[in-house]
């Protein structure tokens, strides 16, 4: 997985990142409503800085094959969205998009990035630097508390 880019997405990416969320082994059995009907949208997408990664694959349409993504509400100064693929797990390319996203977040003049996290993925968020803040209560269609973390760019 050497041949890894990350790029701002484009509106033609939707459907592929909307599939990554909805397809998501993370989000199954309890947390199955969170992602339901979920769309990652062409205008969302080009309104909000969006990454995708990317692995070089010969014949895959639209520029290779995609490994994960994030997305950051600058305005928010939040991490709104970041997947990886089930079958990129573990390969590293969650911690190259926290990377490149707190890089993103600096140069946008960010002091901090807040992440209200899915819980199992809080490990994951404390491994690549984020520190926890607080605890988010269950609200709307999310029954249960989630940890809120906090990447510190400055």
């Amino acid at each position: 997985m050497s041949d890894i880019t990350i790029r701002r997405a484009t509106a033609d990416d939707s459907r592929r990142l909307t599939r990554l969320v909805r397809g998501s082994r993370a989000y199954r059995g309890d947390y199955a409503a969170m992602v339901e009907g979920y769309q990652v949208g062409g205008p969302y997408i080009e309104h909000h800085p969006v990454f995708v990664a990317v692995g070089e694959s010969e014949g895959e349409k639209g520029g290779g094959k995609v490994l994960g993504f994030y997305a950051l509400l600058v305005d928010e100064a939040e991490l709104d969205l970041a997947f990886v693929a089930d079958g990129a797990q573990g390969l590293g390319i969650g911690r190259l998009l926290m990377e490149h996203m707190t890089g993103q977040a600096k140069d946008a003049g960010l002091g901090s990035v807040r992440v209200v996290a899915h819980p199992p993925a809080e490990e994951f968020y404390l491994r690549t630097g984020a520190v926890r803040t607080g605890t988010v209560p269950p609200s709307g269609r999310i029954h249960w508390e989630r940890p809120e973390l906090r990447y510190d760019v400055a």
